[in-house]
């Protein structure tokens, strides 16, 4: 496979997993291991997360322009949006310190093809769960500050390669009694500083290296992205009520049965 067509791939799979249920990582493994491919390396990495990132913001857009007036202004209105942007920044708190606190096992990238097919299992059946007992209805804004704190702390379990950093928001936000809808618009929501942190961890690491890279294969990996991803969002919102977590759950399994006999 060229490295354009690499580009291409990998730009879709980032847009379309990054905010699916079903595992970034996981995917991610699939082009080395069918077609041997190689590492398009960290800038590429840079450029679909900022991808990525632009998808998310201009979807969010009205929504964040609200919650950024809500934090420098009294108005009562904006009370309910004031009180979303703090819960965001509080559900981003857990993963920031146990990014940092796992930075250095991460790093080692220790974990195996075996091991992610096993948490990309293990995360769909939890989900699963989620999604077949949830019992509540409550929307966005019956958000509560220890339901928020909860998310980020459950989000945190996304740092293990196979588990879904969208996969477990969702998850928690499930059971602790949010509608699907709002669960995932709250996911979706708090990609949004945690992809921004990644980013910028990715650039403070590249600057201690000493790299080349194809300006073509950055441009169509972040252009990729981006669109695949805001079409994702859009259509993954649309739809979920009605198709539900046991499709994405499915396709789980049947990706962890790929990667195991792939290995």
């Amino acid at each position: 496979m060229s490295d354009l067509l690499l580009s291409f791939f990998l730009g879709l799979v980032q847009g379309l997993t990054e905010f699916l249920p079903i595992s970034s990582s996981a995917h991610l493994l699939l082009p080395s291991l069918i077609f041997g491919s190689n590492d398009l390396g960290l800038p590429f990495d840079i450029a679909v997360h900022a991808g990525t990132l632009v998808a998310v913001i201009y979807f969010f857009r009205k929504e964040l322009i609200l919650m950024t007036k809500s934090i420098f202004t009294n108005d009562d209105r904006l009370i309910e949006h004031r009180k979303l942007s703090t819960y965001l920044i509080i559900a981003t708190i857990p993963v920031i310190f146990a990014g940092l606190i796992f930075s250095n096992i991460i790093q080692q990238r220790i974990f195996s093809i075996s091991s992610i097919a096993i948490s990309n299992l293990f995360f769909a059946v939890i989900l699963l769960f989620a999604f077949l007992t949830r019992k509540s209805n409550k929307n966005l804004f019956q958000l509560t500050l220890y339901g928020a704190l909860f998310i980020g702390i459950v989000q945190c379990f996304a740092l293990i390669p196979g588990a879904s950093r969208s996969g477990t928001a969702i998850t928690a936000a499930l059971l602790i009694g949010m509608n699907l809808k709002d669960s995932s618009k709250f996911s979706f929501m708090l990609g949004i500083p945690t992809i921004l942190g990644a980013l910028v961890l990715l650039i403070i690491e590249i600057q201690t290296l000493d790299i080349t890279y194809n300006s073509m294969n950055l441009f169509i990996g972040f252009f990729v992205s981006m669109i695949f991803a805001f079409f994702t969002i859009k259509l993954f919102l649309d739809f979920v009520e009605k198709i539900g977590m046991i499709p994405f759950v499915t396709y789980r399994i049947f990706l962890a049965a790929l990667l195991f006999l792939l290995i």
